[in-house]
């Protein structure tokens, strides 16, 4: 099943059906019966035309008030491209170190009015010369500290930041839509396939100039255990979303340009669209 908001209303696409939900976004996402309720409640149904019409020219991040928060050094490629971007500040045995501690690396990302949608745009800062995408499973976490459902992720970095001294982390990673979340969320009583696949395509100027991908089979950090450390010592009352980390890095002499479009698919999911501003 798959939530849109609109901004008009939630659609909920049930095979290929559309239905409108009326319920506010923060309740309907912490109902501990959702999965039922969504299969189960009787909805106004929205025809398949409407449906695509507002998905098209309407859609929002898949977001209320919740928080998002996000994991690094979860993959092994991550843990290789933040060592070396660390060398010169000599902190790269930092994330040597993480990638194989008890304790996962857990950092907050970004409230939702610096979160972009799907087709919304990214921004990369203007005090930095490398900055990527880093395409991320990301969890949606209920008050309750469940996993409830997923949706792609988007978590913008400047590589060159980061890599000149480890705690300028927040700066490198926290700015004005340096997130983005969509196209929407998809909700599951089962947890997603360790075997589904995250793409990343980057276009420019209608070229691809960056395209890999990689099986969430090889992240060392699995979803459940990232939740448990976050929901240690903080509440969140409307629940949060939790990116889980990248396994894919672009080339060291690579870098975002402005009217880049960066698109990171996850099946079943979907595709999230975002053109750098």
């Amino acid at each position: 099943m798959k939530l849109y908001k609109t901004r008009r209303m939630v659609l909920l696409n049930m095979e290929n059906q559309y239905v409108r939900i009326p319920d506010e976004w923060d309740s309907l996402l912490n109902r501990p019966d959702l999965h039922q309720y969504l299969q189960t409640a009787e909805f106004d149904s929205v025809s398949v035309e409407d449906a695509a019409s507002m998905i098209r020219d309407e859609l929002l991040p898949p977001i209320g008030t919740q928080e998002i928060w996000a994991s690094g050094v979860t993959y092994y490629r991550s843990r290789e491209a933040r060592m070396d971007e660390a060398k010169k500040s000599g902190g790269s045995d930092f994330y040597d170190r993480v990638y194989d501690a008890e304790r996962p690396e857990l950092f907050f990302k970004a409230t939702p009015h610096r979160v972009a949608g799907s087709g919304e745009a990214v921004r990369i800062r203007k005090d930095s010369h490398w900055n990527v995408p880093e395409p991320e499973l990301t969890l949606l976490v209920n008050a309750a500290g469940k996993i409830i459902g997923y949706t792609v992720g988007n978590d913008m970095s400047s590589r060159d930041i980061e890599g000149e001294n480890p705690l300028y982390l927040p700066q490198a990673k926290t700015y004005d839509r340096s997130a983005a979340i969509g196209p929407c969320l998809f909700i599951s009583e089962s947890p997603l396939s360790d075997t589904s696949v995250i793409g990343l395509e980057i276009w420019r100027d209608g070229v691809v100039v960056f395209q890999e991908e990689i099986a969430l089979n090889q992240m060392k950090r699995k979803p459940d255990e990232l939740v448990r450390y976050l929901y240690r010592e903080s509440s969140f009352p409307a629940g949060c979303f939790l990116m889980t980390g990248t396994g894919i890095v672009p080339p060291n002499d690579f870098t975002l340009q402005h009217e880049d479009e960066i698109r990171i698919t996850i099946e079943p999911i979907g595709t999230l669209v975002n053109v750098v501003e």
